[in-house]
């Protein structure tokens, strides 16, 4: 078979972080009666639903773990790689750290699809890893039904410098810092409608990789950092003020969106992912119209840092963003952060 022509997104039922579990099941998956023996040492570990786990090594500094894989969202096998790999390694930023290891994890279909295909995949994830300036050192593969990618990711932090989901303050701004809609995006692109210029957007933005996350650890101001993926922004939003016991504001006017996104809204391009999410945490939201839902709600595969940042130097801060290349229309707050009020976690004005 000739692995130019493989379509990877038709040997898969899901596409990205829209494979995520849904939050409501992952609750019960989670929930269990055995509880772990405290340590003392693990400074961050699922309570809060945070990007990655904390280790302190005891010397100021700490371990940064994660991992994080999926099925295809692009039919390239070489970009497909690349975008696993940069979700994978956010998580590291999102804490603020500092990636330094990966390890690869690999399902493939072997009576389906040729070695080859996977060997793209593997040059993709290299490139990226390459780009983060760490080393893709290893690995672990199986016979699967459907193609499997993603890495498990080690970084270090300076412990001062660490941020979590969870430790937002009550009069914190929210900047968001990529565009959503690649969820709406990469549906059009299954369904066969994605024009050629969009599917090249949404590549781009999935194969960004989240550098700035680290500059983030080194600012006192940022109160709170989480990256946005498959539970869409209202689903991250909502762990940031459950964590922090603080409700949201998001001016939908403010939400920085891929500009195709509503013309593949109107064609019906809704992901299933956006459904689970509404299914899972649509209770913890205020009154939202149908494109609210639609955009807010929409998976994230590799999407951007949501920053909690407590700054009156709200130029300067904007400066550090404008400096690190983010998209200019992600350098305007979209929403605040304030005491709780009311039942709702997040409200869309």
């Amino acid at each position: 078979m000739d692995t130019e022509n493989i379509k990877l997104t038709q040997y898969s039922h899901g596409a990205g972080c829209g494979c995520k579990i849904s939050p409501a099941i992952l609750d019960t998956i989670l929930h269990s009666p055995i509880k772990q023996a405290p340590d003392a040492r693990l400074l961050v570990g699922n309570d809060t639903r945070d990007d990655a786990a904390v280790f302190d090594l005891g010397n100021g500094t700490a371990l940064i773990s994660t991992t994080d894989f999926f099925m295809p969202i692009v039919d390239d096998a070489y970009d497909f790689g690349r975008i696993a790999s940069a979700n994978a390694i956010s998580d590291v930023y999102a804490m603020g750290g500092k990636p330094v290891l990966a390890i690869a994890i690999l399902g493939w279909p072997i009576d389906k699809i040729p070695a080859g295909a996977a060997r793209k995949v593997l040059e993709g994830a290299r490139a990226v890893c390459a780009e983060a300036g760490i080393t893709l050192a290893g690995g672990h593969s199986i016979d699967c039904p459907e193609p499997v990618f993603g890495l498990a990711v080690n970084g270090i932090v300076p412990i001062k410098n660490l941020k979590q989901n969870s430790t937002a303050t009550a009069g914190c701004k929210l900047y968001l810092t990529k565009a959503l809609g690649v969820g709406i995006l990469s549906t059009a692109q299954k369904r066969g409608v994605l024009a050629h210029a969009d599917a090249a957007i949404a590549l781009q933005s999935m194969s960004m990789l989240n550098k700035i996350g680290e500059i983030m650890g080194h600012l006192p101001e940022v109160k709170a950092m989480t990256d946005v993926t498959g539970f869409g922004l209202l689903g991250h939003l909502a762990e940031m003020c459950e964590g922090s016991k603080l409700q949201a504001v998001i001016e939908f006017d403010k939400i920085p969106k891929i500009e195709a996104t509503e013309a593949y809204l109107a064609q019906g391009c809704i992901p299933g992912g956006t459904v689970r999410n509404l299914k899972s945490y649509g209770h913890k939201i205020g009154a939202l119209t149908e494109d609210q839902k639609h955009i807010l709600a929409d998976p994230q595969t590799s999407g951007g840092l949501l920053i909690a940042v407590y700054t009156d130097d709200v130029a300067t801060f904007e400066g550090v963003l404008r400096a690190n290349d983010i998209d200019e229309k992600c350098i305007v707050p979209i929403g605040w952060l304030e005491d709780r009020g009311d039942e709702d976690l997040v409200r869309v004005i």
